[in-house]
């Protein structure tokens, strides 16, 4: 299979065979040589392809990063192709490293941006803990031992990775270990015989991408939104680039240092030991953490764990550790024995009593199961690209503000071609479907009795005249977008007119607040006001 990278493809696979894509006509070898054959993953920044480099006979297997620019402004794109192409040249010597995939090229085509880079078979921290369940604490401390030394060297070469989460945490597949380590068996003798010396054996050893060792199973990926550590991203604001979930505060201010990262590896560690958001494990009211609490009594921890965890996810600079040499001084100091358990499944919410609008909502199924002439009052749910609304319509229906605003955004992300929960730019909403903003706003209306809607809400825009101060004061939002941005929301009917649905979808970098504006254009465009 071949697919086409083409952004706006409407039906981007292709067979082997085919030279250019069968749907628009794009060329489908990148540089004649590397050949996608499918999505590995996608972001606000691009998306990531398994590709085949077709110029080996072998035709060995590769990753490929392509960068997105929704701005096709002439000096903002050269700007960024400039420090493209100086992070590449960083990106080539941290490759060097057995626990970072090697860089094997990068290039720009058609005013787009692209890395080539060691493609390494294995599943991230993410995939692991949704087939496996919860980490236990023996877990965590290999995790601690086996990422931190990764951390320490890329740090050590002016780089920060800002985007320190699960899913860019792979864990290397036993097979892909075994073949490493029978390969270095064999070379490494003949690296270190007599008249070699012990730096270029050493270079070899470590460069080479088969040549890896087995306490180098944890491998960090995704270094496409990694920042250089110049004076220009230390000391100026800049861009907001990271999963805000796992983010240090600082990095909301466009910042991000050394312990960045080390706040990023902590708030993982508390999601794989709790199985919760990081956003619900922090007390936003007394500012203090409670992590703890949402702890089985089989997945407790060490008071030494507990103190590390803590200094890791400290909000103020000054009281989280500064760098990794810290971490792993304390890491190294006289431990007590660790009980091996095994993993849980992950809890879905802590338990408690359902609610009322929980039950509510469960009405509807139960009716339909039992009562079907009782069924929901029907809606139009259509979709112009096959986004299933009923959950939405189920959620509105039982007056569940809170649940049907997150699947609000899960929809939007959807109509947009993006995974659920997937961080949108504002520029994005230009190309939503005409047809599902008129599904999702005709439910919100109706089920809120008009009090709600992206029509509502356009209807003030307008009326202070798109002045963004004065319509967050009209809606009840705070005028800055926070660290958490579920953050001064109600979710309740008393809200002020127009307060839902939120904007907790929109990512938080660029002018991010121009999605009132953006959305208003839309909503007008399709008719709604």
């Amino acid at each position: 299979m071949s697919y086409c990278i083409n952004p706006q493809c409407l039906s981007p696979v292709n067979p082997d065979s085919a030279e250019c894509c069968l749907s628009c006509g794009e060329q489908l070898l990148l540089q004649n040589r590397y050949r996608p054959i499918q999505i590995l993953g996608e972001g606000g920044f691009g998306k990531t392809y398994l590709a085949v480099d077709e110029h080996i006979p072998s035709k060995p297997p590769c990753a490929i990063k392509q960068f997105h620019f929704l701005d096709h402004h002439v000096n903002r794109y050269q700007k960024a192709a400039k420090l493209f192409r100086q992070e590449a040249v960083r990106l080539e010597q941290l490759g060097k490293h057995p626990q970072i995939p090697q860089l094997l090229a990068h290039f720009e085509q058609n005013k787009q941006l692209f890395l080539v880079q060691e493609y390494i078979a294995g599943k991230t921290l993410e995939q692991e803990f949704q087939q496996k369940g919860i980490f236990n604490e023996a877990l965590i401390w290999e995790l601690l031992r086996g990422l931190l030394p990764v951390l320490q060297y890329i740090h050590q070469h002016q780089i920060v990775h800002r985007d320190l989460k699960p899913a860019n945490i792979l864990r290397r597949s036993p097979l892909a270990l075994e073949a490493e380590n029978a390969l270095s068996e064999v070379v490494e003798p003949i690296l270190t015989r007599p008249g070699i010396s012990k730096t270029s054996a050493s270079n070899v050893i470590l460069s080479s991408p088969s040549v890896r060792r087995k306490e180098h199973q944890w491998v960090l990926i995704d270094f496409g939104v990694a920042k250089l550590l110049s004076n220009t991203a230390i000391n100026q604001t800049g861009t907001v680039v990271g999963s805000p979930e796992f983010m240090a505060p600082e990095q909301t201010r466009g910042k991000a240092f050394p312990a960045s990262d080390l706040y990023g590896l902590g708030t993982s560690c508390l999601y794989l030991l709790t199985g919760v958001s990081p956003w619900q494990l922090y007390d936003e009211v007394n500012q203090r953490w409670v992590w703890r609490e949402f702890l089985t009594p089989q997945s407790r921890v060490s008071e030494r764990l507990g103190v590390i965890l803590d200094r890791l996810v400290q909000h103020s600079l000054d009281r989280r550790y500064a760098n990794a040499e810290q971490v792993l001084q304390a890491l190294n100091t006289p431990k007590t024995a660790i009980t091996t358990r095994t993993p849980l499944k992950p809890p879905s919410r802590p338990k408690q009593q359902p609610s009322l609008a929980q039950f509510r909502w469960r009405l509807p199924g139960i009716v339909t199961q039992f009562l079907p002439g009782l069924s929901q009052p029907i809606d139009d749910l259509s979709s112009a690209v096959g986004v299933d609304y009923s959950k939405l319509q189920h959620f509105l229906a039982a007056q569940n503000w809170k649940a049907a605003d997150e699947e609000t955004w899960g929809v939007l992300c959807q109509a947009l071609g993006h995974p659920k929960r997937c961080y949108l730019h504002a520029l994005e909403l230009k190309q939503l479907p005409s047809q599902d903003l008129r599904t999702i706003d005709r439910l919100w209306v109706k089920y809120s009795q008009g009090r709600f809607g992206f029509s509502v809400q356009t209807r003030i825009y307008e009326e202070v005249e798109g002045d963004y101060a004065q319509f967050c004061d009209r809606l009840g939002w705070l005028t800055y977008n926070p660290h958490n941005p579920s953050v001064g929301f109600r979710f309740n009917r008393s809200a002020p007119i127009g307060h839902l649905p939120s904007r907790i979808w929109i990512i938080g970098s660029g002018h991010w607040w121009q999605h009132a504006q953006i959305m208003s254009e839309k909503v007008v465009e399709c008719g709604l006001v």
